[in-house]
């Protein structure tokens, strides 16, 4: 009869860990998704491309339902297999970093909005080399967290959340320039508005990314804190 229960809740045992891998595989792929999002909705405004933004806006409905479904199956997954402390902490971690992909979704949307409703103003090759690096670097970081999320790489997470201090350096150097070009020509407000307001959105992501990975430290740790770099005012 011991023997029978030991087999038992080994079986479940496994059948926990396949469900659990499956969970962390959907919530890449949906990552994954993410990064895709905020290429197109950068590369749309830059390339003056409308009908690739309302690609993006249209696709964003697919991202929430990733979430919605993630939600579900782990919640599911708690309810079922009454998981100890460990695994629900790596439950609760996907649960809480998918809400942060979302929300890199919404802002993806918001760019792709800024490219639909800018309407033919002066454009500044400048700044949109600023934005399109500002792009590159987020997705890059994007793809390390996921990288550090599969791995549970604590010290890779840390890393991801020093960097997006150049992402606040960007901003700050991208509303710089489109303050003193507002200032030099009124006849581009609206479109340096717009500048802003999608440097603003990238700056958000940064910051979104930097939340997923405190829950990969935390899924190490058990400790959530904040991941905040040294500051060094020299360099502000």
């Amino acid at each position: 009869m011991e023997s029978l229960v030991k087999l038992e809740g080994t079986k479940m045992r496994g059948i926990f860990e396949d469900e659990l891998k499956r969970l962390h595989g959907k919530f890449t792929e949906m990552g994954i998704n993410v990064s895709e999002a905020i290429y197109r909705a950068s590369k749309s405004f830059i390339d003056h491309d409308k009908a690739l933004a309302q690609q993006v806006i249209e696709h964003d409905e697919e991202i929430n339902e990733e979430e919605i479904k993630l939600e579900d199956e782990a919640l599911m997954l708690i309810a079922l297999q009454q998981p100890v402390a460990a695994d629900f902490r790596q439950i609760i971690i996907v649960l809480k970093a998918s809400s942060d992909l979302e929300r890199i979704g919404d802002h993806a949307v918001g760019i792709a909005r800024e490219s639909i409703e800018l309407k033919g103003e002066q454009r500044v090759p400048e700044i949109e080399d600023d934005i399109g690096e500002m792009t590159n670097n987020v997705r890059s970081m994007l793809e390390e967290v996921l990288d550090a999320y599969v791995k549970e790489d604590e010290v890779g997470a840390k890393q991801i959340a020093i960097a997006n201090q150049q992402i606040d350096k960007a901003y700050a150097n991208v509303r710089e320039k489109t303050i003193e070009m507002m200032k030099q020509d009124s006849k581009v407000i609206t479109g340096s508005a717009s500048y802003l307001m999608v440097a603003s959105y990238l700056e958000r992501i940064g910051d979104h990314i930097s939340n997923i990975a405190e829950w990969v430290v935390y899924n190490k740790t058990g400790h959530l804190a904040e991941l905040t770099p040294d500051h060094h005012p020299e360099e502000n």
